[in-house]
């Protein structure tokens, strides 16, 4: 595989466009970065749990559809699925209401890592919002070491959601400091900067943990990336990379993608020349999805992608 991701998967009901109507929307920033990554034409894995339900089929129904694998030992007898109803916003806002049935767990767990699976892939990466169980962070720190240990290039989105951490903040940056050992390439918003301590605090938080790469999405202004005491701006485009819409998972899945599409396998092969057209390559990944109102319809393809830079 190019990209193994692994973290949660989970249905958004959002509303349409018409009046009363909603669209089911399977999403999770991982998942949406898999197939952000598929649209490109590489090959990619999701590592979540999912129930032997109607959602949870729904969900591995979708991701196969959009040419993910479904790395998934068994479909589990207890419904893990969790539902997302979801207010989008004239601005690409969202607010999110989760609902989930008693007992239920959307986490992974340990034995959804497998290290074959692992070893089989390019790039390894998780999202954050998986790790508020701790299970679920086990499960997602030894799949993100075991990717380091084998030379594969990491990478990690930091989410911070209230309704996955009930509002502690210093929590979720603790098991974000855990993660960062075994990490390459970090993408965070402007918004999820203070998960880092704030940019200012960005270059020593690189130094000390040996990150090579950390990308910050800010809205309108598009994004900008930390590398080699420098930081270095992508082109500007039509739209914004505001994660709230999804945009930013189009963003990353963009950026990844064009690293992947230049064969870097390993975060010694990056140069500035590199990132900058990746960020460009994002940007305009995220500015497609902004105009498409977000979710998995509007992430773009390769040559969507390409269409938009040249008319830039």
């Amino acid at each position: 595989m190019d990209l193994y991701s692994i973290g949660e998967m989970v249905i958004d009901f959002t509303p349409g466009r018409e009046p009363a109507s909603y669209i089911r929307n399977p999403g999770g920033a991982p998942a949406n970065v898999a197939i952000a990554m598929a649209k490109n034409g590489l090959e990619t894995g999701m590592c979540c749990s999912l129930g032997d339900d109607d959602f949870g089929r729904f969900l591995k129904e979708t991701l196969e559809a959009h040419k993910v694998r479904c790395i998934i030992p068994k479909l589990c007898e207890e419904a893990v699925t969790t539902m997302a109803f979801v207010t989008l916003s004239p601005d690409g806002d969202r607010s999110f209401t989760f609902a989930r049935k008693p007992g239920a767990d959307m986490f992974i767990r340990e034995e959804d890592v497998r290290e074959e699976d692992i070893k089989d892939s390019v790039m390894i990466h998780a999202g954050s919002c998986s790790m508020s169980a701790s299970p679920a962070a086990e499960a997602t720190v030894r799949a993100l070491r075991l990717g380091r240990e084998m030379g594969k290039l990491v990478s990690f989105d930091v989410n911070y959601r209230d309704v996955m951490w009930k509002g502690d903040q210093d929590a979720c940056a603790a098991k974000v400091m855990e993660v960062l050992p075994y990490v390459d390439l970090v993408k965070i918003s402007d918004a999820e900067a203070g998960m880092l301590g704030g940019e200012a605090n960005i270059p020593e938080v690189m130094k000390r943990f040996g990150l090579t790469v950390v990308v910050e999405t800010m809205g309108g202004d598009g994004a900008k990336c930390y590398f080699n005491d420098k930081v270095l701006f992508g082109a500007a485009v039509k739209g914004n990379c505001v994660d709230a819409t999804g945009a930013g998972d189009a963003f990353w899945g963009g950026f990844l993608s064009y690293l992947r599409l230049q064969d870097i396998s390993e975060a010694g092969q990056l140069t500035e020349e590199i990132l900058t057209a990746a960020l460009a390559y994002g940007n305009a990944a995220g500015g497609i999805c902004v105009q498409g109102m977000g979710a998995i319809p509007s992430l773009p393809t390769r040559q969507q992608i390409e269409a938009q830079l040249a008319a830039n």
